[in-house]
């Protein structure tokens, strides 16, 4: 019978999807707790649909959107990237009940503290 291991994690599938999912969870009520202006998260369960959603968005959404803003893309150097995100995480905010994310700035904020934050705590689990 085969076990789990935290080397699974870089091998894919539901092992690192759950690992990633439990990543932005705590990323999100990180970001919550610290900078309450920006994100404010209700409960684990509102931070948990809202971390599942915004990977399904990154998932699905973003790979159109970045395709569709290409050449805006190019224009400005790679930093409309930063917009697409704080957008898609608004986007998200105005799905999940309990999950609210302050304004458009507050979206790009947020976005790129939890990319930051998420990366660290990836680090922390892939060593």
């Amino acid at each position: 019978m085969p076990t789990v291991t935290l080397t699974s994690y870089h091998t894919g599938g539901i092992m690192y999807f759950i690992i990633r999912l439990l990543i932005n969870v705590v990323a999100i009520l990180i970001i919550a707790y610290l900078v309450p202006r920006v994100i404010q998260v209700d409960s684990l369960i509102a931070a948990l649909v809202a971390a599942f959603l915004l990977g399904v968005v990154n998932t699905f959404i973003r790979p159109l959107v970045v395709l569709f803003t290409f050449p805006i893309t190019v224009v400005t150097f790679g930093l409309f990237l930063l917009v697409i995100n704080g957008l898609l995480l608004w986007l998200v905010s105005a799905i999940v009940r309990g999950f609210q994310v302050n304004g458009f700035l507050g979206a790009l904020i947020g976005s790129v503290l939890i990319s930051i934050v998420s990366w660290i705590l990836s680090r922390f689990v892939h060593s």
